[in-house]
This record gives structure tokens, sequence and C-alpha cells, in this order.
């Protein structure tokens, strides 16, 4: 009898960005994976909220119309579950939740920041969310039939924190192929016209307390001469306090949310693409910058140095005594670029992913 698997879909409705990104593109990789290899023990489906943001058009992997989604927990926990029951399905679990108990599947934690990090939840909205999120790192982490994970360093925190025996994760990395179909959109110069007169370093990602914004602000205010263009958006909890202070500072340039096109165009003409998050399961933007032939500082803190090797400059998350301008003068090392480049492909990791799921 053919091992079932049900992917659930959840994030498909969600934008495509950070966790979303991934499983749409691992998905459509296994896809095509599927259209060149025959495994008679195995069959994927997939489970699609009727309000999907997006309706994936998969020619091997089966899709099933679910009802609306409405509540992420009310599907989760029990709607998805039943409709594995009913197809005799093990879940596929993308997005750091999961059924609970024995139908709780395969299941990615892509990290377990809100466990390594309880003093960034402050709020009573975050503490809501740390204590969800810890409630579902711990029922994957003792229930899940496979877990999988982006890095070998969020691999050793759960293994640590959880107490999980070594063959029952698998890393599964992100990747950055799915760039090569983004156009670039030089819109963004139009708008912020300065980003055309003078060298600016750039800066991505959700304005949350990990990603480090207070480390921008002390530096920004210490190197005037140093042009930052700043791009992002607040999700969930966790947001950073240090906003308003960025926007106090004349060499700052807040751009707001950008699209995938003016992010290209703005990693392919800055200085350097500067990271100074201090805690990441993996980390892609960087990945994305180094695609398009940009140099790429990030902090060496947490996954990013096991990502990046020798193919990134480095600073400390919790210190500012560096110069970002001698940093991006140092020349890249291309045979790292390369290497980095070929390692982390959604392809490689749909290979993976596939490989353990058949031989499962």
């Amino acid at each position: 009898m053919p091992n079932k698997i049900l992917i659930n879909g959840n994030f498909l409705c969600r934008n495509l960005t950070g966790i979303e990104r991934f499983a749409f593109e691992i998905c459509r990789c296994i896809d095509e994976i599927l259209s060149q290899k025959s495994a008679s023990n195995f069959e994927l489906s997939i489970l699609v909220p009727a309000n999907a943001k997006i309706m994936p058009d998969y020619k091997n992997i089966s899709v099933i119309p679910g009802v609306a989604l409405t509540s992420f927990p009310r599907w989760d926990l029990f709607y998805f579950p039943k409709v594995c029951k009913r197809f005799h399905a093990e879940g596929l679990n993308f997005s750091n939740t999961a059924p609970l108990g024995k139908n709780c599947g395969y299941a990615f934690l892509h990290d377990i920041y809100a466990a390594d990090f309880p003093s960034d939840f402050t709020s009573f909205k975050d503490k809501l969310i740390r204590a969800y999120s810890c409630f579902h790192y711990k029922n994957i982490a003792k229930k899940a039939k496979k877990i999988f994970t982006v890095s070998e360093f969020s691999k050793t925190q759960i293994q640590q924190t959880y107490n999980v025996a070594e063959n029952r994760i698998s890393v599964i990395p992100n990747g950055w192929d799915h760039f090569n179909s983004i156009e670039e959109d030089e819109g963004i110069f139009e708008r912020f016209p300065a980003l055309t007169q003078t060298p600016f370093f750039f800066m991505l990602g959700s304005f949350q307390k990990r990603k480090n914004l207070k480390w921008i602000v002390e530096y920004a205010k210490n190197h005037s001469d140093q042009i930052f263009a700043i791009s992002g958006k607040t999700i969930g909890g966790m947001k950073s306090t240090e906003i308003g202070d960025l926007s106090l500072l004349k060499n700052v340039i807040l751009l707001g949310y950008v699209n995938d096109g003016e992010v290209k165009s703005l990693m392919k003409k800055c200085r350097a693409f500067v990271f100074p998050s201090y805690y990441e399961g993996f980390g892609i933007p960087p990945l994305e910058a180094l695609s398009v032939g940009a140099k790429i500082i990030v902090a060496r803190s947490a996954s990013l140095p096991e990502i990046y090797g020798e193919a990134a400059q480095y600073i400390d998350s919790e210190n500012t005594d560096c110069n970002l301008e001698e940093l991006a003068s140092i020349p890249e090392k291309s045979e790292a670029i390369s290497e980095v480049l070929n390692k982390y492909t959604y392809h490689n990791s749909a290979e993976m992913l596939y490989n353990v799921l058949t031989e499962a």
C-alpha cells in the first residue's frame, strides 16, 4: 500500500515571504521531480483552502479542495487532521504548526525563536504568540513522525531544547532560485531619486526585534556620511521599537513596502546588503542578494556563519564598532559565493525532502 502524504496548504493563504515562500517553492520543485521519478510507494496531495491567495497548478501533486480557512488554529488543529484521516494520509506541515499528538505527521520547525528568546516577547499579545508557538514546538518535537528544519543551527537548538533523537530530524535548507523569475523594477528609484545620487546600504526584513534595527540606529547615528535604505513591514508581534528613531535620522531612507522586483533592483544597486539579525533559522535575503551580485554583510550570529561562510563579511550583532564602507571594500571570494549559490537551491532541497519521504 502506498505511503499517502497530504500537504497542509495553509501557507497558500498568506503572502509569499519566508516560510510561505519556502513551502511554495519546495512543493513546486517536488511536483517537477515527480514528473521525472516514479515512486510506487508514494502518493502526494495537497489540501487547498477555498480562499487561498494562490491556487497551485500542479501536474503530479493531487489538489484536494478544502473549506475556506478562517482561523489558522482551527484549520491546523481540527480540520486538517480530519481530512488526513479521511484520506488515510500522513500530514506534511510547513508552517511551524501541526495537529496534535498522533495526528502530528511530518512537520517543519524552521526555528524555535520563541523558545530561545523569551525576553523579546513583552506585550500581552507577544506573550500569547510565544505561548502558542512554544505549544507547537513541543508538540512537533515530541510527536512528529519526522521533524524537518532549515539549518544545522536550528537542528542543534531543537535537539538540545526538546531532547530530540538524531534520527528524527533532517535538515532541508532554503534556496534562492525563485529570484531568477523575478523581473527588476526600477520604479523604486523614481520614488526615491536620492538613491541614484549616492551609494547606499540596503536592509530588508520584517520589523521584528530579532532583525536588530537597534544596530542600524546606533551605527547610522555614528556614521552620518553613510546612507541606509531600509524596507520592511511589521509582521505579527515582537515589533521593534526603533522605527521611530530611524525616521529621525537624515541618512536613513525608510522605503516602506517594496515589491520583489524593486527588492531585486535595490540589491543590484546597493553598496552592500546589510543583515544584522541576531537570530535566524536560515536567513534568505542575503542569499537573494548574493544571487544578483551584491556584497553581503551579516551578523556572526545563529545560522548565518554556517550558511554564508566566506561568501559574507561579518559584524557583531551587539557591537557597532566597525566600518561598513571598509567591509564593503574587501574583495569578494567568488569561489565561496558560487559554492553557497550552488548548494542552497530549492531544487536541491526538494530532492532531499523527496528522498526522506519516499524512504519513510
